[in-house]
């Protein structure tokens, strides 16, 4: 998208037109009827036209070319030119979204300003439709764990190509800013991104939302996929998608095109297609609830999004990110963390991880008190798990075993807490408890607590439950 297609039944006017703007710099492609013009922009989009409106030997006019270039690449600017022009033609021509209307014979340093506006026009529109974008979405990749860099040096390896992606993983671990950060480092940043949330989408409205529709009272109506022209289309959740639905956006994934609900006119769109899911889709095939030909066309580069028990050290680190953004977008109390507080945290269950975590920090800056560090007390069940200054309140089940059983019990979970919590890491985990790191690892081999990858981290985790995983 970086020239200028110059359409002309005239031979000698579209070259003479094209030599002009060779010497101002610009980049030009030639077209003398409407098949060429389209099979041009079909290629590649270009960056402005400029079209005649009496196209002869052609199947459309120019007018008939302005609707359906304007529908499809609605971004390019399009000057007009005839020989037989009028005001109602002006008229018609700019109504249809023309940029501005040039009658032959034209002055050439005219002709020249009205390009330069153009493009000016074009560029701006897009830089600011890119900047709203970044004001309103987040995109920002916050971590530095071993799981954390693995996730995100896949990810710069997609953002490099086209290529579907299936992001998986757990609820609330940030798949779609994973989406979002491949579609911001990608060459469609200045395109839309544009989501599409299959779960919240009643089945029977899908393909008007999908697709858009055409009526008679209120003409056409941009579906999602025609919104995202250009640019990404995340489907959220894929596997919630109706049966019938996704055998249609499976065509629309091979023909790049579609109709429009009650329409008949076919809507070339570009897009690249980034999916995500919860859910285990081989298993959701097999029950025959997904397509296996849509799976294999979405799941070109599946990437796997770990949960927040997989990246424990970049708690701290994410928690003061969101410290950050409420204060900014809210006024909330500018925060620090206390040690104690940082270290329960990363110790804490997570099971609606990321999305969790950045409701638990809203809570405790909401009802917290504005100075000071935020305290392990103020997290969620602390208040009711602390007894008396130096003491803590034993489990019933801790509470009913023999001294040597709840040692042992107590120093496994003990010690398989604080490893995930930093990352498998057992130097650090030796230095903290206050153990020589020879006699750490004699210590777990006899509690039976082993360490294994998982998402480019060190888990720990029992032994028994290694083995199950293998068998």
């Amino acid at each position: 998208m970086s020239d200028i297609l110059i359409v002309d039944d005239e031979r000698d006017i579209r070259e003479l037109i094209s030599d002009i703007l060779k010497d101002e710099g610009y980049a030009t492609r030639l077209a003398g009827n409407s098949d060429e013009c389209m099979a041009e922009i079909n290629g590649e989009p270009p960056a402005l036209m400029i079209l005649d409106i009496w196209l002869k030997d052609s199947r459309m006019d120019g007018i008939d070319i302005l609707k359906t270039v304007k529908r499809d690449n609605p971004d390019v600017p399009i000057i007009i030119i005839s020989g037989h022009g009028n005001i109602e033609i002006a008229v018609a021509a700019i109504k249809q979204g023309a940029y501005d209307f040039v009658e032959k014979p034209f002055n050439i340093d005219q002709l020249l300003v009205v390009i330069r506006r153009a493009m000016e026009t074009s560029r701006l529109r897009r830089e600011n439709a890119a900047l709203r974008r970044r004001d309103v979405t987040s995109s920002e990749m916050i971590g530095s764990s071993p799981a954390f860099r693995a996730l995100k040096g896949q990810l710069d390896k997609v953002t490099k190509s086209n290529g579907r992606v299936m992001l998986t993983g757990q609820p609330g671990s940030g798949k779609e800013v994973a989406a979002r950060y491949i579609h911001l480092n990608s060459n469609r940043a200045a395109g839309p991104f544009v989501t599409v949330s299959s779960a919240s989408i009643e089945p029977e409205r899908m393909e008007e939302v999908l697709f858009g529709r055409e009526t008679a009272e209120r003409g056409v109506e941009k579906g999602l996929l025609e919104q995202a022209h250009g640019g990404v289309v995340y489907f959220d959740e894929v596997a919630d998608m109706p049966s019938g639905t996704q055998s249609k956006i499976l065509r629309v994934l091979t023909e790049q095109q579609f109709t429009r609900v009650g329409g008949s006119d076919k809507v070339r769109v570009d897009l690249r297609v980034i999916s995500s899911t919860t859910r285990d889709l081989q298993a959701e095939i097999v029950g025959g609830r997904f397509r296996q030909e849509l799976y294999d066309r979405l799941n070109v580069v599946p990437v796997a999004v770990p949960a927040l028990e997989e990246r424990r050290e970049d708690i701290p680190e994410l928690a003061r990110h969101f410290i950050e953004g409420f204060n900014k977008s809210q006024g909330l109390p500018l925060r620090a963390l206390s040690e104690e507080a940082e270290a329960l945290m990363q110790t804490m269950s997570w099971p609606g991880n990321i999305r969790q975590l950045r409701n638990v920090i809203e809570r405790v800056l909401i009802l917290g008190e504005a100075g000071g560090p935020i305290e392990a007390r103020e997290l969620p069940g602390q208040g009711d798990g602390q007894a008396e200054e130096g003491r803590i309140v034993l489990s019933g089940g801790l509470a009913t075993l023999p001294l040597r059983e709840a040692r042992e019990l107590f120093e496994r979970e003990y010690l398989l807490t604080q490893i995930n919590r930093f990352g498998g890491n057992i130097s650090r985990t030796a230095t903290f408890v206050g153990m020589e790191r020879s006699a750490l690892h004699r210590k777990l081999k006899s509690l039976g607590v082993v360490t294994t990858s998982k998402s480019g981290a060190r888990i720990a985790h029992l032994e028994d439950e290694d083995e199950e995983e293998d068998a």
